[in-house]
């Protein structure tokens, strides 16, 4: 059972057996004022990679790591960031179009690990090619909710290979991947493995809120992999390696990849505005079971568990109930007397996870 920080729902009350609808807000702190850098690029939509016989996905319908690295890796790039005080990073990030932008993590190019409250940019982004080659990188901007992040080097100073992105909603468990990057600065590294999990929601590293959708890989990814691409079989972009979860920090941990979906939104809105903005509406979760609905008399056997309602938020202003006293079942503690979420629009909910899965991808700020 997870506690989800963040959602936005026009939702079936099933506690009063009601219907609720409520206005989206809209997240604060989220690619505006002090969390983004912004420097001035050209118009145009910025998730389409062009058609070029490097960027084509890979004939075929089989899993070959060989002929994904000879194809991709010269669009995979090593990033070096000058932190200032805070020190160094190094990590990773991928071509995404022949302007010279790069896909990596937001905690690679900002403070954000050392300083989550005082968020600063990079005072110097360098971007090393497989070549040997190193080029001046600038900030186009950062997303902490989703830890995207955006740079962008001259094509002329360095030819460019852009990789093209797949599209991480078609992913199912047990699918191989390929991970390419520059685990403790060795470039261009190659690292196999298969889906183990998807619809993961995981902690953000640069955020308080939980990344929904996560992509839980078994592929071997270690510090200097973070903002590197993940593969699929066709050689196609399907999410951003971004963090480990395990004792040690290494590679025998788990490993989590932001989807691409949820990275093409970043970087369109990054490059197009200056900053990303998402819907909330201001409520914790839990998950409701059959056992517990039928236990409790929730009124439906799948669904979220209104938990908590902040104050100030959507949630406040829509009448959402929160819960008022509090129970354990199996180990499990819960907070009952709060309304059920059972639907968010056409989409079902039947678990905590499910409002930031449909919510933050696809639902602006200010909708109904």
């Amino acid at each position: 059972m997870r506690s989800v920080a963040v959602a936005g729902i026009a939702a079936v009350a099933a506690a009063i057996g009601g219907v609720t609808a409520l206005v989206l807000g809209e997240a604060a702190g989220i690619g505006g004022g002090e969390t983004t850098v912004v420097v001035p690029v050209e118009t145009g939509s910025a998730a389409a990679t062009p058609d070029s016989p490097a960027s084509r996905p890979l004939l075929g319908n089989g899993f070959d790591p060989a002929a994904i690295y000879a194809r991709r890796s010269p669009g995979v790039v090593t990033i070096y960031a000058n932190l200032g005080a805070d020190g160094a990073s190094q990590g990773s990030g991928f071509v995404v179009d022949p302007k010279g932008r790069i896909l990596t993590n937001a905690h690679v190019i900002t403070n954000v690990a050392e300083s989550p409250t005082e968020v600063r940019p990079a005072r110097a982004v360098y971007v090393e090619f497989t070549d040997g080659e190193r080029v001046p990188a600038t900030i186009v901007g950062w997303d902490l909710f989703n830890d995207v992040g955006v740079i962008r080097v001259d094509p002329a100073a360095h030819a460019v290979q852009p990789v093209p992105l797949g599209r991480s909603a078609t992913v199912v468990v047990g699918m191989p991947v390929a991970a390419i990057g520059s685990p403790f600065g060795k470039q261009s590294s190659l690292s196999v493995g298969v889906v183990s999990a998807t619809g993961r929601s995981i902690d953000s590293l640069t955020s308080g809120f939980a990344v929904a959708n996560a992509i839980q890989i078994d592929a071997p990814i270690n510090r200097g992999n973070s903002g590197g691409p993940l593969f699929d079989a066709r050689g196609r972009v399907i999410g951003i390696n971004a963090q480990i979860q395990s004792t040690s920090g290494t590679a025998e941990g788990v490993g989590f990849a932001i989807p691409i979906d949820i990275a093409r939104r970043s970087l369109d809105q990054l490059v197009r505005a200056g900053r990303v903005r998402y819907a909330y509406i201001g409520i914790s979760t839990q998950d409701v079971t059959p056992s517990i609905a039928e236990r409790f008399g929730l009124g439906a056997p799948r669904g979220a568990l209104v938990a908590r309602v902040e104050p100030g938020t959507p949630a406040t202003r829509a009448g959402i109930r929160a819960g008022t006293r509090r129970e354990t079942v199996n180990g499990i503690e819960l907070t009952l007397g709060g309304d059920v979420v059972v639907a968010i629009g056409d989409e079902a909910v039947t678990s905590a996870d499910d409002i930031g899965r449909i919510v933050t991808p696809a639902l602006p700020p200010a909708q109904t």
